[in-house]
């Protein structure tokens, strides 16, 4: 196979110190490191809508990731096949894309988007919680954890700006946002993705940095797009959350079109006819079939083609995702059901937080060792309250649905557990 021109040397050099090259290439080991991760395969007991667990069938964030890693690979295929500007030597890397896609919520914490809003009410003070921050956090500084400290998968710069979703630091806002930030500790890292380049004034304004993301990056975002807005409806249907009655009830709350009556038709046909996954899988074809590429001119342009080129998606296809995320949100998200979920992981995770805080940074007489020891002994090494909070949302970020509430049970519920169940 001839040499990919689309990659140079910039784009493949690794974060940290140099990885053993072998057969594969750098990308590939971006991938394969991923797959093969204890963090990765934490996924499978995270929840993605529904409480992870609740139903057999639903999806959780680790086989929403392997859809969006096929939806993701499937796009630059797509891109490839249509021609110039791309060609058999100058293409983007499906592994490359492949392993943004797979690593891009691997920083997200226990119980969903209401673990994350927790654990970023917790850390607000401190340097906040983003789970695309962790992610980076991770795979730069944490990934791989064990009694002598911890390190990331030296990852290639092509791989960093492929999940860097948010490249805005926390503490560029002017009041502390709510999400879409990485840490302020991340600045080198920013600045290593940018290659030590100035960062251009209008970018640092409002949201703009956080818009300028690599074509690999944008690829992921709208493959992310397509899969959670489609089969977040899936699983809702499935879950007996969206029914005909209760949609047609929101739809005469909302502005509704030609083009979204189009698409809730086109929903009905599929719960009465229980074509559901046939008619999304379609869905997800146009979805792909619907991205080009366009050229365009920044300040990065120069260093690669990552940022030669943009993802442009018809507005169609934007649209339909927009409506789809909207009809979700509304019903399932904002749902009684899932309003209890959020109050749930709000009491376990700032209960945990409380007591691990109090044991490891508060006490000025004898700690009371209530973690793993390779845990205590890394935030015993922080210097400071930050550091200490830092390492400490770490570890309640990297349990499980399950792991956290085992925890929290143990701890907390007298009747629970026996010195075998104790870690």
């Amino acid at each position: 196979m001839p040499q990919n021109r689309f990659y140079n040397e910039f784009d493949l050099q690794e974060w940290g110190s140099a990885r053993k090259s072998d057969y594969r290439s750098p990308f590939q080991i971006d991938r394969d490191r991923i797959i093969h991760a204890h963090a990765f395969r934490k996924l499978q007991s995270k929840t993605q809508v529904f409480l992870s667990g609740e139903y057999d069938f639903y999806r959780t964030r680790l086989t929403h990731s392997m859809e969006v890693a096929q939806i993701g690979r499937s796009i630059c295929h797509y891109l490839l096949s249509r021609g110039a500007p791309l060609s058999d030597d100058f293409f983007i890397d499906d592994a490359l894309v492949e392993a943004s896609c797979l690593a891009h919520d691997m920083g997200h914490p226990p119980f969903g988007h209401s673990g994350e809003r927790t654990l970023q009410e917790q850390m607000k003070r401190r340097g906040g919680f983003e789970g695309n921050a962790q992610t980076l956090h991770l795979l730069c500084e944490t990934m791989y954890q064990n009694e002598t400290g911890v390190r990331g998968i030296q990852p290639t710069r092509a791989l960093l700006d492929g999940v860097l979703k948010y490249k805005k630091l926390y503490t560029e806002f002017a009041t502390p946002p709510v999400s879409h930030f990485i840490y302020a500790g991340q600045e080198p890292v920013r600045d290593w993705v940018f290659g030590g380049a100035a960062i251009p004034g209008a970018l640092l304004r409002d949201t703009a940095l956080n818009d300028f993301k690599s074509v690999e990056c944008q690829i992921m975002d709208w493959a992310d797009d397509a899969a959670y807005s489609l089969n977040d409806i899936v699983d809702g249907v499935r879950a007996g959350f969206l029914t005909i009655e209760r949609i047609e009830s929101w739809a005469a709350g909302e502005a509704i079109g030609a083009a979204e009556q189009q698409h809730m038709d086109s929903l009905f046909d599929a719960i009465r006819a229980d074509r559901l996954e046939n008619t999304f899988a379609k869905k997800i074809g146009i979805f792909i079939q619907a991205c080009r590429l366009k050229a365009r001119d920044n300040f990065m342009a120069a260093k690669t083609n990552r940022y030669r080129y943009e993802l442009v998606v018809d507005a169609a296809a934007l649209s339909e995702a927009v409506f789809f995320k909207k009809m979700a949100n509304d019903i399932i998200f904002e749902s009684p059901q899932l309003a209890q979920l959020e109050y749930k992981a709000r009491v376990i995770i700032m209960a945990l937080y409380n007591a691990i805080w109090e044991n490891y940074a508060e006490r000025n007489e004898r700690v009371i060792r209530i973690l793993p020891v390779n845990v205590s002994r890394l935030i015993a090494a922080e210097k400071t309250q930050d550091g200490k909070a830092r390492r400490i949302c770490d570890y309640i970020s990297g349990q499980t649905d399950g792991m956290i509430v085992r925890t929290y049970r143990q701890l907390f519920d007298a009747e629970f557990g026996s010195f075998r169940d104790l870690s």
